[in-house]
C-alpha cells in the first residue's frame, strides 16, 4: 500500500466517525498528487431516505458553489486568454443592458475581474428564486433590479452576474455549455447523492440541483454543476500540471487578491476549510451540499471531501466546517511521509 494510501486512510477516520454519529449521511473522499498517484475512499449513505443506497466512488455529487471554481472561473479566464473580454472591462462590455435605465449607477462599473475576486459590493446572496420562475424574466430581473451597495463579501451575485456574461458571449445557457472532466449540468438522477427534502418544490432532491435561485434559472455561474470524485481529481491534477489550462489562467487563479481570496478561489488563511497546515501555495473552495476541493501546488497534490450534509435537511448540525479541518489538518499534517 502506497504512502498516498496510508495518509488518505488516516484523514478518512474523522469521516467516518462522522457518519456513524449522524453527522453527515455519507462521504467520498480522494486525494491524488501531480504524478497521477491517488486514493479514493467512500463510507455512509448516498440517499438515506426514502430508501438506503450506499455511498460509492461513483456516486454523483451537486457541487453546488464548487461551480464557481470547477467551471466558472475557469471558463472566464479562458475567454479572457483568448481575448474574447478584458477582466479590468466593467460586465457591460457583454452586458451592456445591465441596468440600462440608469446608465451612471455603481452596477455598470463593477469589472470581470471584481466579480471573480469577490471584491464587490454586491450581497452574499438573495432569494431570487422568490421572484418568479420563468427563466428568461428571471435574468431580466437580475439585470435591471437597483442593488444595494454593501460590504465586499463573498458573493453568489458576483458569479450569477458572470454567468449570464458567458451566456451572452457564447450565445447558448450555462447549461448547455461543455464543464468538461466528466462534469454535467444534467447528472443521472438515479446515481447521484441526494441532498434536501426541499420545502419550496415539496419533494426530496435527488439529481435536481440544490440551490433555489441556480434551479429557477435553469443553472448558473454559481451553482449547478455535478460530477463524481475522479472528475475532481482529475481537474486537480492537470491544475497540478498544467494540462488543458493556459499558464496565465493557472497564475490568476492562485495570485492574491486580498488577505483570503484569489480569482475565484480561496487561498490559504487562519481559520479557513484547509486546515491550519497550509502554505501560501494552497487554494480550495467548498459547496454548501457538502462538497470541497483543496489544492496544494508546493507539496504537487490535492484533496477532495465530497459530502451530502445537507441530507435529508439542511436545519441540523453538521459540523461540516469543523469536518473539513480536521480532514485537512489529518492530511496535511503527514505530507512529509508522502513519496
Amino acid at each position: 500500500m502506497s504512502s498516498l494510501h496510508v495518509v488518505t486512510q488516516q484523514a478518512f477516520q474523522p469521516v467516518e466517525n462522522a457518519i456513524l454519529a449522524g453527522k453527515i449521511p455519507g462521504a467520498v473522499f480522494g486525494a491524488v498528487q501531480k504524478n497521477g498517484q491517488r486514493a479514493v475512499l467512500s463510507a455512509g449513505q448516498a440517499p438515506r431516505v426514502p430508501q438506503h443506497c450506499s455511498m460509492t466512488r461513483e456516486t454523483w455529487f451537486d457541487f453546488a458553489l464548487l461551480t464557481k471554481v470547477l467551471f466558472t472561473t475557469v471558463q472566464v479566464l479562458e475567454e479572457a486568454g483568448r481575448g474574447s473580454l478584458d477582466l479590468d472591462a466593467p460586465l457591460t462590455t457583454l452586458l451592456p443592458d445591465f441596468r440600462q435605465y440608469d446608465m451612471d449607477c455603481w452596477e455598470r462599473k463593477i469589472s470581470f475581474r471584481q466579480c471573480l475576486g469577490h471584491q464587490t459590493p454586491f450581497p452574499a446572496v438573495e432569494p431570487l428564486y422568490t421572484y418568479g420562475q420563468d427563466q428568461a424574466g428571471l435574468r431580466a430581473f437580475i439585470l435591471q433590479r437597483e442593488w444595494i451597495p454593501g460590504p465586499k463579501v463573498y458573493s453568489d451575485i458576483n458569479f450569477i452576474l458572470l454567468g449570464l456574461a458567458l451566456e451572452r458571449l457564447r450565445g447558448k445557457a450555462v447549461s448547455e455549455m461543455n464543464p468538461g472532466w466528466g462534469f454535467s449540468f444534467s447528472p443521472p438522477n438515479d446515481k447521484c447523492a441526494a441532498t434536501e427534502a426541499c420545502q419550496w418544490r415539496g419533494r426530496m432532491i435527488r439529481g435536481e440541483i440544490h440551490d433555489e435561485n441556480a434551479f429557477a434559472l435553469g443553472g448558473a455561474g454559481h451553482a449547478g454543476l455535478f460530477g463524481k470524485i475522479d472528475g475532481v481529481l482529475d481537474f486537480a491534477q492537470d491544475l497540478l500540471n498544467g494540462r488543458g489550462f493556459a499558464t496565465e489562467t493557472i497564475k490568476l487563479m492562485r495570485d492574491p487578491v486580498s488577505d483570503t481570496r484569489t480569482l475565484g478561489w480561496e487561498r490559504a488563511h487562519s481559520g479557513w476549510s484547509g486546515g491550519s497546515h497550509c502554505n501560501g501555495s494552497v487554494i480550495g473552495h467548498t459547496g454548501f451540499t457538502g462538497t470541497g476541493l483543496w489544492i496544494d501546488f508546493e507539496s504537487e497534490r490535492a484533496w477532495s471531501l465530497l459530502t451530502n450534509r445537507v441530507h435529508p435537511t439542511r436545519h441540523t448540525q453538521s459540523d461540516i466546517v469543523e469536518l473539513r479541518c480536521m480532514v485537512a489538518d489529518v492530511f496535511q499534517a503527514q505530507k512529509g511521509e508522502i513519496e
